[in-house]
């Protein structure tokens, strides 16, 4: 029987992608800046010590944990199949998958958060094994699973949450859904500003007092519950808050979209368990942890506020169109979508390229403020502007292909991502310890690399005889970012001969980065202009 036809809904005009994706770029935005403040507080606050690297790798724990029973790939299995409950049995059929979907998963990881409990032990001695002296590495180990008791219950209001920002993409709202996050990182903020207030900073592992720990373990976990919180009013005001419920073998919706969920497994594990092993290797430097997080917080920020962002906002008519297995929509989508990812991303990757140092330099702070921990920085940073742009490619082409109800290439796109990453991983830890991290952050983007190669060749037999690239638009984006060049190598030079101290060049990178956007959107609308009017 063939499928019902299905355009895009109403909620998802083929008009709303640019639209959508601002929305979801500007909220974004805010809340991955919050994300790297949240890093560089804690890194200002802790220092680089061996407690800091306990911290920052256990306080994140329960995160990687659920990415690895869901995490993103969860919105990119339930989006689809939520519109496609939308176009055939309205709002109502929606809220019934969803409810069977939400008591599936939240049966999982209640179970998987109970046995994170149980396993803590083993989790902190993986987490401190680089430390090298025995004493230290003993009470770091306890530290680190006693802050994995308390922040162990986040699995679940992750799932929460997760479910929330679902139903409101499928129903095409995306801003609360953005900017929640902003909250909880507020909130740990607030919380580390204040335990350094009243505890001091830089401790070491044998000045660290439990009730610390303890109290930065609760903040932690109720961070996440105000963001949990946030995501189901925001499902409330969209109409599709329901209660969760069994059954879920019973209902063929819900049934696929456990069995896809299941099938993907290995596109969230892979990813999660490539930057925990990053961020315990990372462990073997003091402040190593820092600088590697700090690395992938700004990959995540600047990839969702630009080609991540693009892949969020498209994936509702990629689903309409593939439900309707109208292939040249779905084509028509992929190549704008595509366009709109490389075209956001571009003038990021050079902004931060040209000035790693400068922004590594405001960015370490506090008890960080060291030439070396610094250098390593700026190197990781320039590595991560090529990371952001691929790994958007690799997130959107993921998209296209789970809109398609095809799990097979995302997952063996994140395998041999993973594999991709040890092994280069595993080549850097025989290197001097002076150039490790730069290596750690250069296996990140050799992943993203291989992926992306993946998720691309699969996409291109998807879509055949369809191009998979509409080259007009990259050769507009390309001409509009050598024009900006000049503009950000002037500020490079101005910030090196100035004697300002870290606000002022704060203010004036900030400044000659909004001109070089400038100049990039302007050749970029005029470019635009020309193709569209045919004189190009």
């Amino acid at each position: 029987m063939a499928a019902p036809a299905a355009t895009a809904p109403a909620d998802h005009p083929p008009g709303a992608t640019a639209r959508n994706s601002a929305t979801v770029a500007g909220w974004t935005l805010i809340s991955r800046v919050t994300g790297l403040l949240r890093v560089v507080v804690i890194g200002a606050v802790l220092g680089p010590t061996y407690f800091a690297n306990t911290f920052q790798a256990g306080y994140v724990v329960p995160n990687l944990v659920y990415t690895v029973i869901a995490g993103p790939v969860l919105a990119m299995v339930l989006v689809p199949s939520l519109v496609r409950a939308v176009s055939v049995g309205g709002v109502q059929r929606a809220r019934e998958v969803l409810a069977k979907v939400s008591g599936c998963m939240l049966g999982v990881a209640a179970v998987v958060a109970v046995l994170l409990v149980l396993v803590a032990p083993l989790v902190a001695w993986t987490l401190t094994f680089g430390i090298p002296d025995a004493g230290d590495r003993a009470r770091g180990q306890w530290l680190t699973t006693l802050l994995v008791l308390f922040v162990a219950p986040q699995v679940l209001l992750y799932t929460v949450a997760a479910l929330g920002v679902a139903a409101q993409q499928a129903r095409g709202r995306f801003a609360l859904a953005a900017a929640a996050p902003a909250v909880e990182n507020l909130v740990l903020i607030a919380a580390v500003i204040a335990a350094g207030a009243y505890y001091g900073t830089g401790l070491q592992l044998d000045e660290v007092p439990v009730d610390l720990v303890i109290m930065l373990g609760l903040s932690s976990t109720l961070a996440v519950a105000v963001h949990a919180a946030l995501q189901l009013f925001g499902t409330a005001r969209v109409g599709v808050l329901t209660r969760p419920s069994r059954g879920w073998r019973r209902d063929p919706d819900a049934t696929g979209v456990a069995r896809r969920m299941l099938r993907s497994i290995g596109v969230a594990a892979c990813p999660t368990a490539a930057m925990y092993v990053l961020l315990a290797l990372a462990g073997t430097v003091p402040g190593g942890v820092f600088v590697v997080q700090l690395a992938y917080a700004v990959f995540y920020a600047l990839s969702y506020v630009s080609a991540r962002a693009v892949s969020m906002a498209v994936l509702p008519r990629l689903a309409a169109a593939a439900g309707g297995e109208d292939g040249a929509t779905f084509g028509s989508t992929w190549r704008q979508g595509l366009s709109y990812a490389m075209i956001a991303s571009l003038p990021l990757l050079l902004l931060l390229a040209i000035f790693a140092s400068p922004t590594a330099d405001i960015l370490a702070n506090g008890e960080l403020r060291q030439a070396a921990l610094i250098g390593e920085l700026a190197a990781c940073l320039a590595v991560v502007a090529v990371a952001q742009l691929i790994g958007g490619v690799h997130d959107i082409g993921r998209q296209a292909l789970f809109a398609r109800l095809d799990d097979r290439g995302p997952r063996r796109a994140s395998e041999v991502a993973l594999v991709v990453t040890l092994l280069v991983a595993t080549l850097v830890m025989l290197m001097p310890s002076d150039g490790r991290l730069l290596g750690l952050v250069l296996a990140i983007l050799a992943g993203e690399l291989a992926a992306a190669g993946i998720v691309l060749s699969r996409l291109r037999r998807a879509i055949a005889p369809q191009r998979l690239v509409d080259p007009g638009p990259l050769r507009v984006a390309t001409l509009a970012a050598l024009a900006m060049l000049p503009v950000a190598a002037t500020g490079y030079l101005l910030q090196r001969v100035a004697d300002a101290d870290r606000f002022a060049q704060a203010v004036l990178l900030t400044l000659v980065g909004l001109m070089a956007l400038a100049v990039y959107v302007a050749v970029l609308r005029f470019g635009t202009a020309r193709r569209v009017g045919g004189v190009s």
